[in-house]
């Protein structure tokens, strides 16, 4: 049987895709296991909230299982699952606002202080970062954590650039007034 370690070389992590790729549980579980907590991290990040940010990386992880033969290999495979990833979490928060939430254009903020504390596998900056507002907290953990270009930030979310950049800015300010006022 084939250990995959998150340190051992790429040709591991790549003979055990294409196990996945013909179909084979175990060494799909084995890939799980590998990537679920940068997944959850990511989607807890996106989502600040443990009980969606727990749906949203299963979603990725039925996602994968079906669209693993579409990874063609010319990128590394952790690229191509948090791209997948995010774009789920992404499309997750959309479709959890309410209709109220989409006429209105109520900005929503992330979670509040003593909630970003209580939650476990979150430390350090990401307990500041789950704090931030909707917005504010996409583009962040987009640009800065998963490193899009401002472009594709704006592209995925449907805002413009500048949007983009303003809200990168705005995130960085509340966060670096939060970490001096801890």
């Amino acid at each position: 049987m084939l250990h995959v370690k998150p340190d051992q070389p790429a040709e591991c992590e790549n003979a055990l895709i294409e196990r996945v790729k013909s179909g084979d549980q175990s060494a799909y579980t084995m890939l799980y296991q590998l990537h679920i907590k940068r997944v959850y991290g990511l989607c807890l990040r996106l989502l600040a909230d443990q009980s969606h940010a727990e749906d949203a990386a299963q979603e990725v992880f039925v996602q994968v299982w079906h669209k693993i033969a579409m990874f063609d290999g010319r990128s590394q495979f952790s690229t191509w699952l948090y791209s997948l990833a995010s774009n789920i979490a992404i499309n997750y928060l959309r479709k959890q606002k309410s209709w109220v939430q989409k006429v209105v254009s109520i900005e929503q903020d992330g979670m509040d202080e003593q909630s970003a504390k209580d939650c476990k596998g979150l430390n350090g900056l990401d307990k500041l970062i789950v704090r931030l507002p909707e917005r504010a907290r996409m583009v962040f953990v987009l640009f800065a954590v998963e490193g899009y270009r401002h472009e594709e930030i704006a592209e995925q979310l449907g805002i413009a650039v500048g949007s983009s950049k303003s809200q990168y800015h705005r995130a960085r300010q509340l966060l670096q007034e939060w970490y001096e006022n801890e």
